[in-house]
């Protein structure tokens, strides 16, 4: 059985996205209030809820 292998910039693409998404979350949600409250909640929620997705297995039927 032959297994084709990926370039590292395949495999790290998504955790490097999740962790960027995350940082840039704990960043603006030291900057202030109103937009960068919302930019926070985006930053912080978005690779959580990846995260419960993975975790879960969600599938398509």
């Amino acid at each position: 059985m032959s297994h084709a292998s990926q370039s590292t910039r395949r495999i790290f693409a998504w955790p490097l996205l999740i962790t960027l998404l995350g940082l840039a979350g704990l960043f603006a949600a030291l900057l202030g209030d109103g937009g960068w409250d919302v930019l926070a909640w985006v930053g912080l929620g978005l690779p959580a809820a990846l995260s419960l997705r993975a975790l879960f297995g969600y599938r398509r039927a």
